[in-house]
């Protein structure tokens, strides 16, 4: 009996989806609940179970294809989970047709071979049993973006199946033959050296993902249809820096993680929005939307894009608390494993560009959101204190707001008030020591 996979309702605004890489190959047994396929939606990414025990059946949208809600992407014959023996003889005795298709295709494609790099010290026609099985869909999709003809590749996996490892060292062998050639080659002097074509001149056309579409069409709804404004103040964070230092290994021995930076900046990014409610509230329509709750989405970087997970209800967490939140978003965000509720909503955002370097930027509003507050790397700079000139870490702070609900007056005393919430902490260590 075949049963259909289906893209599932991945989230209310959610539509389209995007399939990732396969797990399984069409004729591989499968468990029930065991993973099939990924699934990228425009907010994160998810993992597709197999609703039976069974074998892959015909797979009808590939790695890379794009897929609505509910559409069947392929098929899993249930009745094959107790004939394995024979379902793997149906699998081989396929594998070997193709082989022999190959074999007999083999000379035409003589001259395709040629265009392909070929591995340093092999063959084209010592590949083993290479071509008996379809390639992973990532190996394909890399020997397609590179030119590389699948009948040079040596494939390790399962069956001669090629997989991705197995392009890659294709491709170092390749360049070491190619450096081996250029460093044998006699100088001629003086005479002009001929560049390959293209040479550094090579395009590559790479699809976007939709969770980068989606970026990229939030960050510019953000420019069109905002007053956005941005206003910038710096802060001595000798405070912190001296409360982190002192009570660091206690704190991670008592509750198993580090305490960083933006457990402070959140504390205080709260203690600033319920002084200044505009700036925690969102445009709806023509009403203003004050929420007395205070959910902060925390900025993500990730191979694939800057995503931003919420910690919902901060304001009832303790230090520790948000630590292992943030620890814990951040792990799963570059696992691609944060589920589309985590990254909806939010009511203020905090992105730290300073783990990267960056000393100054204009972070854009999240929408509907009307401001985020933007960190950056802290740096040593001499300072007039009281008269005197002395050398204190110091960190710029940005305040990017939409103008049509919040005053300038707001944002600015908004960024004061988050440094006399810092400031803070030196007078009670202070008072406690």
């Amino acid at each position: 009996m075949s049963i259909e996979l289906r893209i599932p309702t991945a989230g209310e605004s959610i539509t389209e989806v995007e399939v990732g890489e396969w797990r399984k190959s069409e004729g591989d047994r499968v468990k029930r609940d065991e993973i099939l396929v990924e699934i990228e939606t425009d907010k994160a990414s998810m993992e597709l179970p197999s609703p039976s025990d069974g074998v892959l059946g015909k797979i009808l949208k590939q790695a890379g294809e794009p897929a609505k809600v509910n559409d069947v992407i392929a098929f899993i014959e249930s009745g094959a989970s107790g004939s394995g023996e024979s379902k793997r003889g149906k699998t081989e005795s396929k594998h070997e047709k193709t082989e022999s298709k190959q074999e007999k295709k083999e000379p035409a494609k003589s001259k395709a071979k040629e265009a392909s790099p070929a591995p340093a010290g092999k063959s084209s026609g010592s590949k083993g049993n290479g071509a008996s099985a379809a390639p992973m869909p990532a190996a394909q999709r890399l020997m397609k973006e590179k030119g590389i003809d699948a009948a040079n590749v040596e494939g390790t996996g399962r069956g001669g199946r090629i997989l991705k490892e197995d392009v890659t060292r294709h491709l170092e062998q390749y360049e070491e033959k190619a450096e081996e050639k250029t460093e044998a080659k006699p100088d001629d002097g003086d005479e002009p050296q001929a560049s390959s074509a293209g040479g550094d001149r090579e395009e590559e056309v790479v699809r976007m993902s939709l969770l980068r579409r989606r970026i990229a069409a939030r960050l510019v709804e953000a420019q069109q249809t905002a007053a956005l404004l941005t206003t910038f103040n710096e802060v001595d964070m000798s405070a912190v820096m001296q409360l982190r230092k002192q009570y660091q290994e206690s704190f991670q021995k008592k509750y198993d993680v580090k305490i960083g930076f933006m457990s402070f900046f959140i504390k205080a990014a709260i203690d600033a929005l319920k002084a200044f409610p505009a700036v925690n509230a969102e445009i709806r329509d023509e009403d203003i939307v004050y929420k007395n709750y205070y959910d902060i989405g925390v900025a993500v970087g990730t191979h694939k894009g800057l995503v931003v997970p919420v910690i919902r209800h901060a304001e009832h967490l303790s230090f520790a608390e948000l630590e292992l939140a943030i620890g814990d978003f951040g792990t799963r965000a570059r696992e691609g494993k944060l589920t589309v509720d985590e990254l909806t909503g939010g009511t203020f955002t905090i992105s730290n560009g300073g783990i990267y370097g960056s000393m100054l930027s204009t972070p854009i509003v999240n929408p509907p959101q009307s401001a985020i507050l933007g960190l950056h790397a802290i740096q040593d700079r001499p300072v007039a204190i009281d008269g005197e000139v002395v050398v204190r870490p110091m960190m710029y702070l940005a305040l990017s707001y939409d103008h049509r609900i919040i005053d300038g007056k707001e944002a600015v005393t908004f960024l004061k008030r988050i440094k006399a919430h810092l400031r803070s902490y030196w007078r009670g260590h202070r008072s406690s020591s």
